[in-house]
């Protein structure tokens, strides 16, 4: 039996208006996602598609401060690991902004769950902050962020990257290693994320060349 999302009912679904040159299908926008499309992957998932996402955040999370791009950033790497494994399973039984928005509540829902957005003092978020990281559970994922990471320009972030989403250690853990605080561990993690989905981005470009 499919388990039922209140959640996912209770949110308000309208086709992003896509500002591409040409109005695309649901099976061309998947096609270009899982080529690491550029233009595509900027303009439908992270801009098309955020407002569902912070809707959904914002939903789930109610009043918890979180951040919304880190989140958004993570939903991305869960559907592109593994050369867009979970992705690739979009079956068009429904649009495509429909699944995702369905994915987005069980992603942050397993998050709420799992305690993975926490509060430091600064009341700022640090996701994905305890073990068994979602998106990077099976070895073959970690060696994909891995091949990424040794790409990045910043090693501090690829450190930082590392050491949570690899080693999987709690924030202290990582905040003590690099004499920093919690916060500004948080601040780091940030922009690591989007530098990762840059790199990304950029890997997959250099290889279809």
């Amino acid at each position: 039996m499919r388990q039922r999302f209140p959640i996912v009912a209770s949110i308000k679904t309208h086709c992003p208006e896509h500002h591409l040159n040409t109005p695309m299908t649901d099976q061309e926008i998947i096609s270009s996602l899982i080529a690491h499309d550029p233009k595509v992957t900027a303009q439908f998932f992270f801009k098309d598609c955020r407002p569902l996402f912070i809707s959904i955040i914002r939903r789930v999370f109610g009043n918890q401060i979180v951040d919304y791009d880190e989140i958004i950033s993570e939903l991305y790497v869960l559907l592109m690991e593994n050369d867009a494994r979970k992705l690739r399973t979009f079956k068009y039984e429904s649009t495509l902004f429909q699944w995702l928005k369905t994915i987005a509540v069980r992603h942050c829902l397993e998050l709420k769950r799992r305690g993975k957005v926490i509060d430091n003092e600064s009341q700022e978020p640090l996701v994905n902050s305890g073990k068994n990281l979602s998106y990077v559970e099976s070895s073959q994922a970690k060696m994909d962020v891995e091949s990424l990471l040794r790409q990045m320009n910043n090693q501090r972030y690829a450190l930082v990257i590392h050491l949570l989403m690899i080693e999987e250690k709690s924030p202290e853990e990582v905040a003590k290693q690099l004499s920093i605080t919690v916060a500004n561990l948080y601040n780091i993690k940030r922009r690591a994320m989007k530098a990762l989905v840059e790199v990304a981005l950029k890997d997959k470009r250099s290889y279809e060349r």
